[in-house]
């Protein structure tokens, strides 16, 4: 008994030291928490290393969970189990084989122990970004955005520097770091002004609070603003990311338009992401009309919409398509008989679904899709992107 533990140990002993190698052969090391925008902040912080000449790899753990290489290429990560933080090892290992000299992953942990572990004890970032937070995963991380902000804050190491928008502060997040000897950075609204009088130039939708978090770390690394910026402009958008399309469908032909923020995943996210949509062109007179995607394993997220809705968060919208788990119970609940209709659709492919719509509604319409990506919201993204011509928001 005693020699197996010796050798669980030294095994252990082993491991550490090869990791410790590994990390230290990695220069810059900068990881994303938070809980909407990891993955695009990932993506813009990384494609402006790239352009100011970092060798460069990425990793998204979002809607498409990807390794982004130093040349700009991907690969999608193929998981034929649960997604586990021991993952960040083989990114250390392929770092370390690559010969990088800048790493940018974002983080999967929603526990803190899991936080701790992946961010303090295996990755050890000399940058964490804090992108907002949000009520979310409400079982594991807590009911109010305070505990939720103490769950991030546990990513936080030693001796680092901390970046989040001034707006998404919280006074745990100072209380920590200073205990660590880290520094919090809170990036004001206000800050990279030119770039927001030039944002016409961006060639996708971006939320402002993303850019800005990307184009601070940039600046505090040193990088030219110009050259961050023409970094950012080449971003490929995460699958998951807020994208739009329009088509003509039906007879006589009508404009329809579909918009994905399904990653948006909570209310109130989604609410922040409608509130700068609805100054396009595509809502003006219009039928506003949401497709709700209700997964088994998100209950507290499904409540969350249940109360949203019955308060009215969302008026502008005309009807609600429920598809996913309990959907038929979460009709009888949310009686908004007098505010907007319900519908609930039965498991079909996006084919029938669109079908079923231009049977229902006789005029032009924006269709957005909310609640969450997985099922059937990957597939009808998937369809609108085959159906669709992208559409600049």
């Amino acid at each position: 008994m005693g020699g197996c533990f010796a050798f669980l140990v030294l095994y252990l002993l082993i491991e550490r030291f090869l990791l410790n190698q590994k990390i230290r052969s990695i220069p810059l090391r900068i990881c994303i928490t938070g809980t909407r925008g990891k993955s695009s902040v990932t993506r813009l912080i990384a494609a402006s290393l790239r352009e100011a000449g970092f060798e460069v790899l990425a990793k998204t753990t979002g809607s498409k969970p990807s390794i982004i290489l130093p040349d700009g290429r991907e690969e999608e990560i193929r998981r034929g189990e649960i997604p586990s933080i021991l993952e960040e090892k083989k990114l250390l290992r392929l770092g370390a084989r690559l010969k990088i000299n800048a790493l940018v992953s974002e983080l999967m942990s929603i526990r803190p122990e899991s936080g701790y572990a992946e961010s303090v004890q295996i990755l050890r970032p000399h940058i964490l970004v804090i992108t907002n937070v949000r009520l979310d995963h409400l079982a594991q991380m807590g009911s109010s955005k305070e505990a939720i902000a103490q769950c991030f804050a546990s990513s936080i190491p030693e001796k680092s520097t901390v970046f989040t928008p001034q707006e998404e502060f919280f006074p745990v997040f100072q209380k920590i770091a200073d205990k660590l000897g880290s520094k919090v950075i809170q990036v004001p609204r206000d800050s990279f002004e030119e770039y927001f009088q030039a944002k016409k130039k961006f060639p996708f939708f971006e939320l402002e609070e993303n850019i800005r978090l990307a184009l601070a770390v940039a600046e505090f690394l040193g990088i030219n603003r110009q050259v961050a910026f023409r970094g950012i402009v080449k971003v490929k958008p995460d699958f998951g990311s807020l994208r739009a399309w329009s088509t003509e469908m039906g007879s006589p032909p009508r404009r329809f338009y579909f918009v994905n923020s399904f990653a948006a995943n909570d209310p109130e996210s989604t609410r922040l992401v409608l509130s700068n949509l609805l100054k396009k062109r595509i809502f003006e007179e219009n039928n506003i009309i949401g497709f709700l995607n209700l997964r088994k394993d998100r209950g507290d997220r499904t409540l969350q919409w249940l109360e949203a809705l019955r308060k009215g968060a969302f008026p502008e919208f005309k009807k609600f398509y429920l598809f996913g788990f309990n959907a038929f119970a979460f009709k009888r609940r949310v009686g908004l008989s007098d505010k907007a209709s319900v519908t609930v659709l039965k498991k079909q492919t996006p084919e029938k679904i669109i079908e079923q719509i231009l049977k229902e509604e006789k005029g032009e319409a924006v269709l957005v899709g909310m609640g969450n990506m997985g099922g059937m919201g990957k597939e009808l993204v998937f369809y609108w992107e085959n159906i669709g011509k992208p559409y600049d928001l």
